[in-house]
């Protein structure tokens, strides 16, 4: 794994230990096989949305463009946890190194700022696309797209450097066992030796504020597109508008519902929801969202489901000919 250097205390581990999901540990062949399947589906279908987009020249509308960052970032953030955790569970290799749980930190909170940010672009190009038809192509062009992608991704950064920073420069004096499955921020605070609430409530404070203004701006798009939507005479013409937004709205249903729930519970709910149940659903929360959002966007555009099957039928064609 790429590391980032940290100039750690003189307290802290060489190593940490990664439990896994306490409590499951009868369970860990069946979680590693599951783990397993759901990151080849996401390796498999991120790619493969990646791969059709940048070679189909008729796929590049701005609602692509964030597709195929969107599948950049899923693949990111799955690879980030999914093969450290099916080593915990199917080997019982559990240490990690204090750079590397750092750099794993790091990119795991990254990739979920910016996986919100870009729904946000997302729901600004469908907004522009029903309400602003005519104005699409001058308004989101590739100067724009680039640059709110960019600006996404320095939202990310300014949020995270800090945290880690912070978190990383507490002395580490006690024990090196980690209660959850991957280098989760809060988890790891815990095993500080000095008061790790000025990091908790920093991760809490900003990743609340990305999120409500985010989810905030999202509600206020589609509001307008759902007015213009219904003002439509043509019923066939309302349900198509209603279709392009279907898959972007059941993307935001798998990363945002899970993703507060784990958070939450984390913070309200630790005394009361059992510690097993909060870090399996801290991990559905990372791999879910990888795995189901190619399936959605494969099945529900019609577009890239075309391009998808022609580009399989004719990998498979051209391999039975060499055949």
């Amino acid at each position: 794994m790429l590391t980032i250097s940290y100039n750690h205390t003189m307290g802290s581990p060489a190593t940490f230990l990664l439990v896994g999901i306490p409590g499951l540990q009868s369970s860990y062949l069946g979680l590693a096989i599951s783990f397993s399947a759901m990151y080849s589906t996401a390796l498999l279908g991120n790619t493969l949305i990646i791969t059709v987009i940048c070679m189909d020249s008729t796929l590049q509308e701005p609602m692509y463009f964030f597709l195929c960052v969107l599948a950049a970032v899923d693949i990111v953030m799955a690879s980030s946890v999914v093969p450290k955790m099916v080593s915990i569970f199917s080997s019982g290799d559990s240490s990690i190194s204090f750079n590397a749980c750092f750099t794993q930190m790091y990119f795991i909170h990254a990739a979920t700022a910016v996986e919100t940010g870009l729904l946000l672009a997302m729901a600004f190009d469908r907004y522009v696309a029903i309400c602003k038809p005519l104005h699409y192509m001058r308004i989101l062009t590739p100067h724009v797209m680039l640059g709110i992608s960019v600006t996404i991704i320095i939202r990310a950064v300014i949020f995270m450097t800090p945290l880690s920073w912070m978190l990383s420069h507490l002395p580490f004096c006690g024990s090196n066992v980690v209660f959850h499955s991957y280098c989760e921020h809060m988890a790891v605070a815990k095993l500080t030796c000095a008061d790790p609430m000025p990091t908790s409530l920093y991760s809490l404070i900003f990743s609340s504020i990305i999120v409500a203004s985010d989810v905030a701006f999202i509600s206020a798009s589609y509001t307008l597109i759902l007015r213009a939507v219904f003002g439509l005479s043509s019923k066939n013409a309302q349900r198509k508008a209603l279709s392009t937004c279907g898959s972007h709205v059941g993307v935001m249903a798998l990363y945002y519902l899970p993703g507060m729930a784990s958070i939450y519970v984390a913070w309200l709910g630790k005394d009361k929801v059992p510690l097993h149940t909060q870090v399996l659903l801290a991990d559905l929360y990372l791999i879910i969202p990888p795995t189901l959002n190619p399936i959605i966007y494969g099945i529900r555009t019609k577009q890239i489901r075309e391009r998808i099957w022609s580009l399989l039928m004719h990998r498979f064609f051209h391999q039975s000919t060499q055949g």
